[in-house]
């Protein structure tokens, strides 16, 4: 088969490889179409995790199953599926307590096993016990299933703070991630939906935000306090690589506000600096929040189904395997707002 075979850091190249043979409790997907993320971006950059090399990267896949081991239950040949990359032990304390997005010795496929830059992936008996892989529901096609990874996450992490009806929410990047979070706040009911962005502003607004905010020329907590009469939003979410949006949040939230740290920043520059005295006085909470658990992933899918996530408005190019880095430049350079890789035949 066909794989885009990255080799260390900024060297990626088309191969000719064998397809790992599908065992008794394993199943072989026919990959559709995979996502270009940020995360894939900063892992072409600087490598993947444990300094793994020559490895397939892509976790935001769609497929047909097209064999299926003897031993496996609950699928048939055929079945359109979509996946996430994410696979917990089952056995630390934090897989025993329902949290298996906090695992101890979490995996992913794209970095420990093969992921979707190839024509076909080999899931084995592994990953179907402890990773994800769920059927598209009646209704999604395999080209929008794709969105289901990323969208797991927003979902999760806006279930964990809390965003509900009436909610002010304050989102910073205007990136895919940024327009979900657009999307799933207002799914759940917030009344004022704040944008703040930079290069894809223009494309954001079709997501319909009530404000959009440009960093480069605006000041994003004096407009926000502005537009909610001097109090602040109820949620900040940082939701891009930025260590500055995350002071400009804790910045803009109301008493009692919570700042969500959503995106990662660079490994090389992870620390960032926020006023403790602002947390303490005004009793604000600062969380964390990284990936999600099955349930996410299948409400991703329901609320694609239910239509109140459009992939239609996200996917706005596609390249194919060998055109591969033509798709990763695009990304990295904001042309495009979410970027397709079909590997064909």
């Amino acid at each position: 088969m066909k794989a885009a075979l990255f080799e260390k850091p900024g060297e990626m190249s088309i191969v000719d490889m064998p397809l790992h043979p599908c065992g008794m409790e394993d199943v072989i997907v026919k990959v559709h179409a995979c996502g270009i993320c940020g995360g894939d971006i900063r892992n072409f950059s600087t490598g993947l995790r444990h300094g793994i090399k020559s490895q397939v990267m892509g976790h935001e896949f769609t497929g047909t199953l097209v064999e299926i081991g003897q031993h496996v239950k609950g699928f048939r040949l055929g079945d359109k599926v979509a996946l996430a990359p994410d696979v917990s032990c089952g056995e630390c304390w934090y897989c025993r307590h329902g949290l298996i997005n906090l695992c101890d010795n979490h995996r992913m496929i794209g970095t420990h096993w093969p992921g979707g830059f190839a024509q076909f992936v080999h899931i084995p008996k592994t990953i179907l016990e402890h990773g994800f892989i769920h059927k598209l529901p009646e209704g999604v096609s395999l080209t929008e299933g794709c969105l289901s990874e990323p969208a797991s996450s927003v979902i999760a992490a806006q279930e964990r703070v809390e965003i509900g009806k009436n909610s002010t929410v304050l989102i910073l990047g205007d990136g895919p991630i940024g327009c979900l979070h657009i999307e799933i706040a207002r799914a759940n009911g917030a009344s004022m939906i704040i944008l703040a962005g930079r290069s894809r502003l223009s494309a954001a607004k079709q997501f319909g935000p009530d404000l959009t905010l440009d960093y480069t020329r605006d000041d994003v907590a004096l407009q926000v306090r502005s537009v909610t009469n001097g109090l602040g939003v109820d949620f900040a979410i940082c939701a891009n690589a930025s260590t500055e949006s995350q002071q400009v949040a804790l910045s803009s939230v109301r008493k009692r506000g919570r700042v969500i740290l959503f995106g990662g920043v660079p490994k090389d520059a992870p620390m960032t600096t926020l006023n403790s005295n602002t947390i303490h006085y005004n009793e604000i909470e600062v969380i964390g929040t990284f990936s999600y658990q099955k349930r996410h992933h299948l409400a991703a899918l329901d609320a694609i189904r239910m239509k109140k996530i459009h992939p239609d408005l996200y996917f706005t190019k596609t390249v194919t395997l060998e055109n591969i880095m033509e798709g990763f430049e695009s990304a990295k350079r904001r042309e495009a707002l979410k970027v397709l890789v079909i590997p064909g035949e």
